[in-house]
């Protein structure tokens, strides 16, 4: 059975609860919980690109993490599907949705404030076991193992609490955790470039002495071998086609803005830094697409630029988006072959939030309601 068919299979009954949820919906005047259900949104695509996954964060101590699901053969949308297709998973699937990674046939979901990696099968969602992690960030993947960012400590911006971060590495096919690599405070995003490891120190807990540092980690010996003097407050690490890692910078909030900065692995250098914020971004081609989304204490308002880099060149131009309102651009997303590209609207933080799909030339092909907090995607292939 293909993975098409085993997630039509999995979200076959979704249409029959629709009735039940909206009379037990119907009385209700808070804000609308996000039930099981589908919409039709698009046209049908037959790339091998199957469809991909969304992984709504959900609100901060509320257990509202929940993953929904864009099939492109049938263009449709299906919301809330972890828990239709888990029914006996207690607490479902967890706090605050951190980053979501297909491996394999595996799909992997980083549950933050959980504590735990949710594994699951790509093609049905259906759970297939947890791997527990503190504070736990971002995961990527290099032959058998996972890796995954951890900020150590409980949730604080107190610094007596702050602890060094570290890397955990665990077996895919076992699950069971390895072994742990420390690194800087708060470590974000993370990329694999041969046999070495680029993790992104936030020291986002230690306000307002940010960490500023790239560790490099030898994944051979899986240690620390340097670390890389990058910006204030380091987010976001992709590698491009180039063989180049772009690394994103929050600032301060104050006086350093968000910073785009390119490195190159084979000299473990700094040798650009490029005039655009970027709050989050995707790479496709010879293309990054990104925008900053810069909060300022200054003026307590954000300061929303959408912008494309050559990744050749380095040529920064503007992305003219055929914007409607949004409130709080989050997530981003490119579709690796029809280069659509997906944009969240996280809103208020505490109620569902929007998905926008514009063609590439930035023409708004349709729009559609997801849970709260939309903001991390993954490409299910054939």
């Amino acid at each position: 059975m293909t993975a098409q068919s085993n997630l039509l299979t999995s979200f076959g009954y979704i249409l029959s609860v629709l009735c039940i949820s909206a009379c037990l919906n119907a009385c209700r005047t808070e804000v609308p919980v996000i039930t099981p259900e589908q919409e039709q949104r698009g046209t049908r695509d037959t790339t091998p690109i199957l469809g991909f996954y969304l992984l709504n964060e959900g609100n901060m101590g509320s257990n509202k993490a929940t993953l929904d699901y864009y099939d492109f053969q049938q263009a449709a949308y299906h919301r809330n599907i972890y828990a239709q297709a888990n029914p006996n998973v207690p607490k479902e699937l967890g706090d605050v949705g951190n980053d979501i990674q297909i491996y394999g046939n595996r799909l992997y979901a980083v549950i933050n404030c959980s504590n735990k990696v949710e594994v699951m099968d790509a093609a049905t969602c259906r759970r297939i076991g947890q791997v527990d992690i503190p504070n736990c960030r971002y995961i990527r993947f290099k032959d058998q193992y996972a890796y995954v960012t951890s900020y150590a400590g409980p949730v604080s911006l107190d610094k007596s609490h702050a602890q060094i971060g570290y890397v955990a590495r665990f077996d895919t096919a076992t699950l069971e955790l390895i072994d742990r690599c420390l690194v800087g405070y708060q470590p974000d995003e993370l990329a694999v470039v041969g046999d070495k490891l680029y993790v992104a120190n936030s020291g986002g807990y230690m306000v307002p002495d940010y960490d500023s540092t790239l560790s490099v980690i030898d994944l051979n010996s899986f240690t620390e071998i340097k670390r890389i003097t990058v910006a204030k407050n380091l987010h976001r690490v992709r590698l491009d086609n180039h063989g180049q890692l772009w690394v994103t910078a929050r600032g301060d909030y104050f006086d350093e803005p968000s910073r785009l900065y390119c490195i190159d692995p084979t000299t473990d250098q700094v040798i650009d830094k490029l005039p655009v914020g970027a709050a989050n971004l995707s790479v496709v081609g010879d293309t990054l697409y990104c925008f900053s989304s810069d909060f300022s204490y200054y003026t307590y308002t954000d300061s929303v630029v959408f912008s494309t880099v050559n990744t050749l060149t380095h040529a920064v131009s503007g992305l003219a988006l055929q914007m409607p309102h949004i409130a709080k651009p989050y997530g981003l997303a490119v579709h690796p072959i029809t280069r659509d590209i997906y944009l969240t609207d996280a809103k208020d933080y505490v109620s569902p939030g929007t998905l926008h799909c514009f063609a590439p030339d930035g023409t708004l092909r349709w729009s559609v309601t997801t849970g709260d907090i939309p903001a991390h995607i993954t490409f299910l292939r054939q």
